[in-house]
């Protein structure tokens, strides 16, 4: 990536860095409960200093949260076991990327999924990454299916 803004203003950098600690919050979320705004509070001051882009890592937490239920029953048909045995860094992953699909149609799928895998890479399980995808190429496929079929024919 490089760090130069695109022309719609969106910075890729503060927006990854977002996403890296959303899916460090929900995983502690996961773990412990409470409220968005205490997961926020949490995080919060980490963003400041890595320079990530607060507001869109506030939209996921929020979102994710808020739209749980919603998300896992979405997610369902794509897994291969209970949500309940997801392991809990590609639960927050599918969750947030989840959330993304279906309510951030700003974000193209690709970004979505690519964001997914590299924060399974490096906070996941060694192969975690590669259930993380399946998972997201399915529902993609179902969920912005004119955005992937014409990914698909270029």
């Amino acid at each position: 990536m490089n760090n130069r803004r695109r022309n719609d203003g969106i910075d890729p950098v503060t927006r990854s860095r977002a996403r890296k600690r959303a899916l460090q919050a929900m995983y502690a979320w996961g773990m412990s409960g409470g409220s968005a705004r205490e997961v926020i509070a949490q995080f919060a001051h980490e963003q400041a200093r890595e320079l990530a882009d607060l507001a869109y890592f506030e939209d996921l937490v929020n979102g994710v949260i808020e739209h749980r239920r919603e998300l896992d029953a979405g997610l369902a048909p794509y897994l291969d076991r209970d949500i309940a045995q997801v392991d809990a860094v590609e639960l927050a992953a599918l969750r947030i990327a989840a959330y993304e699909l279906v309510h951030r149609l700003d974000v193209p799928y690709r970004v979505v999924i690519n964001e997914a895998i590299e924060g399974v890479k490096r906070f996941g399980a060694e192969h975690g990454h590669t259930y993380v995808n399946g998972v997201l190429d399915r529902a993609a496929a179902q969920w912005r299916q004119p955005e992937v079929e014409a990914a698909r024919r270029r």
